[in-house]
């Protein structure tokens, strides 16, 4: 009976890791960002021979290669840098998981240590004084230079991990170890909340990724196409995804996404090839899940605000399958969340508090934020819009509200 349980030879993926979002591509499997590759080495050259990197800001959508860039030309210099003699190391952070600044500084300070330093760094239980302190002593003793990585920067509290790190050699905090910070953000006015003197020691240089073409995306397809077994995929399957990809997003991660999916459906269809007609199928799928992942955790109230907006989108928009231009005031989603809370039994919210949580929405990308002006009559307000398609996120929320 085990014998027919488990499948001993997968019909369809030979390397199902190749389509893992985590996965890191080696160099030939980088594509469409040499460009920008050759421009991040160029600002961070310097560290080869142990002088200060520049500091570098990225900007761009998800999926347009920022992170899997950063992490590519930092391991490269780390490589060049030994055979010119110079010790040098990159730290990677995740700034959505890592928030805070003695969060963060724990993270670098934990990654760069190493036994020769003769540094305790523990989990937590010390100030952030001394998280730096050690971080500095660690630092001096073992290397030349150090690049860290920030990425998703604008999700960290505030500016003082950035303050501390970007004018740690002015300050004489560090005297032999040179650092550079390479900050990643989705969004391009993330700058513009920065702090005065963060911002001029900090965006030494800026780089903007866009999104791929179609042309782009097949190719990053076809590079990870030896995760499926010779001959499965049919021909019209990569092209149909990086046409789908590229006329929505531009984003690799989902045309990715799309492409493990259709392979998976032809899984559990017992299908001997992957078909374009999966492709469909497969888009629809990543876009629930990943509108899942997003929302898992919030609250009832979260997804009651949610919801109100979608069912004004959804009441005015083209059908079910299309996002509206306009948006919606708050105001109004507040009179569609207040009768959701009847209907659930729940006591309302404040107006404030429904604010807050779109606010929390819009940050996510779910929705988008933006201000007019009403004259004087009305005086400013905000509109705010459905980023997803609507009839997803009503699946979605229908699902978690059960």
């Amino acid at each position: 009976m085990s014998d027919d349980l488990f499948i001993r030879e997968d019909p369809i993926f030979v390397n199902k890791e190749l389509l893992e979002i985590s996965h890191v591509p080696d160099e030939g499997r980088i594509v469409g960002r040499d460009e920008e590759i050759g421009q991040l080495a160029n600002a961070v050259n310097p560290a080869i021979f142990g002088q200060s990197p520049s500091n570098v800001l990225i900007y761009g959508k998800t999926g347009t290669g920022k992170s899997l860039c950063a992490k590519y030309v930092s391991s490269r210099l780390v490589d060049t840098a030994d055979e010119e003699g110079i010790t040098a190391a990159y730290v990677y952070v995740d700034c959505a998981q890592d928030t805070t600044e003695t969060q963060a500084v724990q993270t670098i300070a934990s990654t760069v240590n190493t036994e020769e330093s003769d540094v305790y760094i523990p989990d937590k239980g010390i100030s952030t004084a001394t998280y730096y302190k050690r971080l500095w002593r660690v630092l001096d003793r073992t290397y030349d230079v150090v690049l860290i990585i920030l990425d998703e920067i604008d999700k960290l509290e505030d500016d003082a991990i950035l303050m501390q790190l970007s004018r740690a050699g002015e300050a004489g905090k560090l005297t032999n170890c040179k650092i550079g910070v390479i900050g990643i953000s989705n969004k391009i006015k993330y700058k513009d909340r920065m702090d005065e003197r963060v911002k001029s020691s900090l965006c030494e240089r800026e780089f903007v990724f866009p999104p791929y073409n179609a042309s782009q995306l097949n190719s990053i397809m076809e590079a990870r196409s030896d995760a499926f077994r010779e001959g499965v995929l049919e021909e019209a399957v990569i092209p149909r995804a990086a046409a789908l990809a590229a006329r929505e997003h531009g984003d690799a991660r989902k045309a990715i996404d799309i492409l493990r999916y259709a392979g998976e459906i032809a899984q559990s269809t017992d299908a001997d090839t992957v078909r374009e007609e999966f492709v469909v199928q497969a888009r629809e799928r990543a876009e629930v899940d990943r509108f899942r992942e997003l929302i898992r955790g919030s609250t009832p109230h979260s997804r009651y605000v949610l919801q109100a907006l979608t069912v004004l989108s959804l009441e005015h928009g083209a059908g079910e399958s299309a996002t509206p231009e306009e948006g919606f005031r708050t105001t109004r989603i507040y009179d569609v969340y207040e009768q959701i809370c009847r209907q659930e039994g729940m006591d309302t919210l404040s107006l404030r508090r429904v604010r807050d949580l779109l606010k929390e929405h819009a940050f996510l990308d779910v929705i988008e934020q933006s201000r007019h002006s009403g004259g004087s009559a009305e005086g400013s307000y905000t509109e705010h819009t459905l980023l997803e398609d609507p009839s997803v996120v009503k699946n979605v929320l229908v699902e978690t509200l059960e």
